[in-house]
């Protein structure tokens, strides 16, 4: 088979087309949202009944005669180019709701992250504070000691006075 012949490479240079995908898809979804909004409705309607208005009035001027042929055929092929356009429009606003359930899920993620290591040091916390000897558990063994030591050295400390916070802050 001669080199001419085979056509399952390209010959020359890839031809770059200067298609820019992005930059139609926003120009779709600007058309879409034209068509969308309520000027566009009442532009149209005052197109329409225009159009109607002269060709019925203007015998002279009759260039679509009743049927309305031919406004029959502008309205199908904006309708024929108007439905693709939405729907690229659409895929596109799905694309990027995909992209922020993505972004939610992630930051729904860290936070459910950061409850669980909250509530793992909050939980550490409690069984400290559990842990730690509070004021009813010192009193037994202060009153013990103090009668022990009464014993041994034979002074009451009971004449001492209880409040010894004035005393260790001058310490």
């Amino acid at each position: 088979m001669a080199r001419k012949d085979n056509l399952s490479t390209p010959r020359g240079a890839p031809v770059r087309s200067g298609y820019d995908a992005d930059a139609f898809a926003r120009w779709a979804e600007s058309v879409a949202r034209l068509f969308g909004t309520g000027r566009y409705l009442v532009a149209q309607t005052v197109f329409v009944i225009a159009w109607i208005g002269f060709n019925v009035v203007a015998w002279s001027l009759q260039w679509d005669p009743y049927p309305f042929v031919f406004l029959n055929l502008m309205f199908s092929t904006q309708a024929a180019y108007a439905a693709p356009l939405i729907l690229l429009a659409q895929n596109r606003q799905a694309d990027r709701d995909k992209e922020e359930v993505e972004r939610d899920r992630e930051t729904n993620a860290r936070a459910l992250a950061e409850t669980e290591f909250l509530a793992r040091e909050l939980a550490a916390v409690r069984l400290s504070l559990e842990a730690k000897a509070d004021r009813a558990d010192l009193v037994v063994p202060i009153e013990r000691l103090t009668r022990a030591l009464e014993q041994v050295t034979g002074v009451s400390l009971a004449d001492e006075p209880e409040d010894y916070s004035a005393e260790s802050s001058h310490q």
